[in-house]
């Protein structure tokens, strides 16, 4: 039986997070691709080997793990590495995202992906539900929680694909703009009784 599954997206700052915990406490099983994402170059793994191969010691830490700030600061100015590096993880990333999905055992998953729709992996999910704020309260909020400087929140926003275009792929909508946690978890058990619903029907 093919597995139900929604992809939950959204831009940096928008809560994705805190609204993924809220249909994990309803019993949904949760994927994260961004664990998966630091899962594939643990040390040891080939991938990291790679990596080194490719980029130089200087990526690695001394405790052996990847030196990420370092790594990203070499595909930050050059197109042709990040693309290098993508190729190199994409497949790795998509193969476990698809191994823990037929691992689950609910009536339905969640794919928590912040670029679901920047690494086309809308193709593995059957709803798309995206949690929806303000590029201001993006800002604020994530210079709160990182500590990061503005210009780098702003530059993260640019990478990731438009508010505009992320709505227009959206079959669901949280508006996490207010952030009334009562009424996210509102929205949140209504949808847990939709996507119920819809796998069942599947």
């Amino acid at each position: 039986m093919k597995k139900f599954v929604v992809g939950l997206t959204g831009g940096i700052g928008s809560g994705k997070t805190t609204v993924a915990n809220m249909f994990n406490k309803l019993g949904v099983e949760l994927i994260d691709a961004d664990i998966i994402a630091r899962d594939v170059v643990e040390p040891s793994t080939p991938a990291l080997a790679k990596i080194k191969e490719h980029f130089g010691v200087e990526v690695i830490l001394p405790d052996g793990s990847l030196d990420r700030s370092k790594l990203r600061h070499k595909i930050f100015s050059s197109e042709h590495e990040k693309q290098w590096l993508n190729s190199l993880l994409h497949p790795l990333i998509r193969e476990s995202i698809l191994t823990q999905i037929t691992e689950t055992s609910g009536e339905y998953c969640i794919l928590v992906a912040p670029l679901l729709l920047e690494n086309k992996l809308t193709q593995y999910v059957n709803r798309t539900l995206v949690i929806d704020v303000d590029k201001t309260t993006q800002i604020e909020r994530t210079v709160k929680r990182d500590n990061n400087a503005k210009s780098v929140i702003e530059k993260i926003i640019a990478s990731q694909i438009s508010r505009e275009d992320r709505l227009k792929h959206a079959d669901d909508i949280i508006d996490n703009s207010e952030r009334d946690l009562n009424v996210i978890q509102k929205q949140v058990e209504q949808l847990h009784k939709i996507y119920i619903s819809m796998a069942k029907e599947q």
